[in-house]
């Protein structure tokens, strides 16, 4: 078994781990994040159906977050009650529940392994802030914020995942509270399940019909020792259902089925079985909505599969029930009945026993997953963007465990990660994630901080029409002189990216300092020790990055600054005697001569090297020399030139060239010249 993981992972790294590069590598910059002041081990998002109140619940605490200026509006103390003897200490309520319901903000907690519910009424014109103690919590919250819950309203209903005993069992999908009969599950349909989300799909042509999915996995029942101990699957209810009769099934459902959803490669028998994360993308006409879902596999890999709306309702609908080779009764099990007390023994008595379907669930792109990686992904939303031609592309923010965002464009079958935007000076865990679609924001959870993203990032594309084409982001345009959020009419090339839709301005031949308010270009692989402050307008001035000699087995890590910054490096010059030298970046950034380049000196015979800044990482660089082109050692964000020692011949004026999709633009470098005998380092700035 472990040797057939360790293959697994062999193919998988080979044929898809450099498939998921992103474009470029963005980082946060400060003012958009309000910090806790002390470090959260459970957080949980609400955004109201308006989408202009953002919710955050934490260990005593539920507040409401103003998202422009990421700021509290409103705090409400939420503290344990009871006077009970808490097991364990400190005395906490994690807040795990938050739900408009009924009339109010409704939210639950563990309420020191006691867990409770309470009512938050917000201050108002004729009315102060008020906190009342609801319904008791058990069922609606775990006991603990480790164990696995959720929740979901739906038309004044209150639907609940959550143990009902303190030590995790009893595990099941409720309707807990509001104006139908209370209902669960029967005990023996799911083994082990862990519980990832659940959504109710509207039908407007057929409310009676509209269904309450759930996804979750559970406990492999094959035990052989190629299968993965863990399946992932689907159920569904449905909203109108109130249990069986009394005398059989009272008060469970009786709509109830599962199917397994499948994700992998079926050809060649490799499949990401662990469901981690699920959104559902939701459109006018039903069957059209579409489930997104992030697996894991036993092998470290993780893939997003996308999932038809008609087609897990087809799978109800049409498929056989495992185990069961007998005539279907008529009702159908899984049929939707308001009067469902009255439902035959038949039809509910194999639903009973056989609740599975035969069939499985398979997403859109049957052959491979919509996209694979080796990142491990834990959480994910989609949003639907109008393009300045008024088509609409998807675009997926996907989350790392290590505290990352991947900003993805489906693109018909295929991938394309725009950027990779680093929210947290250093890895963190996302403990949740809300999109306000609207506002184009992203809201994330982490242990010590929010931050908010915002998705119209089109300062990072400026410099010309080209670039911001390249970028492909649908949330970006050029219009006149600058890449800005999308409107009609401005130049893009969403599907392809070609450069020639700039043809239609003359600007496309402009090449500008990107204006950079809140973020920051990040190497590729590093992780500043501090917090990222906006730079000074005054100065793009960086610290140096620290990197070693490639081709050098044990050599201390030499300095390599940004080119594109003033600072300069420390400078280590041997005598080129010894030997023994390492590579040199002399730079004299106070001394430009008439042409506008700064002129530097670096003794004959020594290790050299010149270090440009990668703006895009799909992008090929090379270096120019005297009409030589020289391949890049492409490292840590930085494209490096090493001369081993220097002499006559290297002489002269260098370019860091770079070519994206047949945009060629020459980096801002260090360029060199002969003067008065001795190496002389220029650099050129270009405006």
């Amino acid at each position: 078994m472990k040797l057939f993981y360790f293959l697994a992972w062999i193919y998988f790294s080979f044929t898809h781990g450099l498939k998921d590069t992103p474009r470029l590598i963005l980082r946060q910059g400060s003012d958009t994040k309000l910090e806790y002041k002390t470090y959260q081990n459970h957080t949980v998002f609400f955004l109201s159906d308006e989408g202009d109140k953002l919710y955050v619940g934490g260990t005593d605490f539920v507040f409401q977050i103003n998202l422009d200026t990421s700021r509290i509006i409103e705090w409400f103390p939420v503290n344990t009650t009871g006077g009970q003897a808490c097991e364990v200490s400190p005395c906490e309520n994690v807040i795990t529940v938050i739900q408009k319901f009924q009339d109010s903000l409704f939210v639950c907690g563990t309420n020191g392994n006691k867990p409770q519910c309470w009512k938050l009424y917000p201050q108002m014109a004729n009315h102060t802030l008020e906190i009342v103690e609801s319904y008791e919590g058990t069922g609606i919250s775990p006991h603990l914020y480790t164990q696995n819950a959720l929740s979901l309203t739906v038309e004044g209903d209150l639907y609940a995942v959550a143990p009902l005993y303190r030590d995790g069992t009893s595990l099941q999908f409720r309707r807990k509270a509001g104006s139908r009969t209370n209902v669960w599950m029967y005990d023996k349909w799911v083994s082990e399940p862990t519980f990832i989300s659940a959504c109710w799909v509207k039908r407007t042509d057929e409310p009676s019909n509209e269904k309450i999915y759930m996804f979750f996995r559970e406990k492999n029942s094959d035990s052989s020792p190629e299968a993965d101990p863990w399946i992932s699957r689907i159920a569904q209810v449905c909203k109108v259902d109130v249990g069986g009769p009394k005398t059989f099934f009272q008060n469970i459902w009786t709509s109830f089925l599962k199917a397994r959803l499948v994700c992998g490669i079926p050809n060649e028998s490799l499949y990401f079985n662990r469901l981690q994360d699920i959104f559902v993308l939701h459109a006018e006409k039903w069957r059209e909505s579409r489930v997104y879902a992030v697996f894991s596999s036993s092998w470290n890999g993780t893939a997003v599969c996308i999932y038809s709306m008609d087609e897990i309702d087809r799978i109800f609908q049409s498929s056989t029930f495992k185990g069961y080779d007998n005539h279907i009764p008529n009702p159908r099990p899984g049929t939707c009945f308001s009067s469902s007390k009255d439902l035959p023994s038949d039809t509910v008595n194999l639903l009973r026993n056989h609740p599975e379907m035969v069939d499985w669930v398979q997403p859109i792109h049957r052959l491979s997953p919509f996209y694979m990686s080796n990142y491990n992904y834990t959480k994910i939303v989609v949003d639907q963007v109008q393009a300045a031609d008024g088509t609409v592309h998807n675009v997926l923010l996907i989350a790392t465990d290590t505290g990352m965002i991947h900003k993805i464009l489906e693109d018909g079958q295929t991938p394309f990660i725009i950027s990779e935007i680093h929210l947290s000076n250093h890895s963190a865990v996302i403990r949740s994630m809300k999109l306000d679609s609207k506002k184009r924001k992203l809201v994330v959870g982490f242990p010590e901080q929010i931050s908010t993203l915002d998705l119209q990032r089109c300062h990072e594309y400026t410099g010309s029409c080209a670039d911001c084409v390249l970028a492909r982001d649908p949330y970006c345009a050029w219009t006149q002189s600058a890449c800005r959020p999308t409107r009609p009419g401005g130049i893009q090339n969403i599907h392809e990216g070609q450069i020639n839709v700039c043809n239609k301005t003359k600007e496309n031949s402009t090449i500008r300092e990107p204006k950079k308010p809140t973020t920051n270009r990040t190497r590729r692989g590093t992780q500043p020790s501090s917090p990222v402050q906006p730079p000074p307008p005054s100065s793009g001035s960086q610290p140096p990055q620290h990197i070693s000699d490639p081709s050098s087995g044990s050599q201390p890590p030499q300095h390599i600054s940004d080119p594109s910054s003033g600072s300069q490096p420390p400078q280590h010059i041997s005598d080129p005697s010894s030997g023994s030298q390492p590579p040199q970046h002399i730079s004299d950034p106070s001394s430009p001569n008439a042409l506008g380049l700064s002129v530097h000196s670096v003794p004959l015979g020594v290790s050299f090297y010149l270090a440009c800044t990668i703006d895009s990482f799909h992008a090929h660089y090379t270096w120019e020399h005297l009409g030589q082109m020289y391949p890049c050692l492409q490292l840590q964000g930085i494209c490096l030139y090493l001369i081993p020692s220097m002499q006559i011949n290297h002489y002269g004026k260098y370019q860091c060239v770079s070519e994206e999709r047949g945009y060629t633009k020459i980096v801002r470098v260090p360029g060199w010249t002969l003067s008065s005998g001795v190496v002389v380092l220029l650099l050129q700035i270009l405006l």
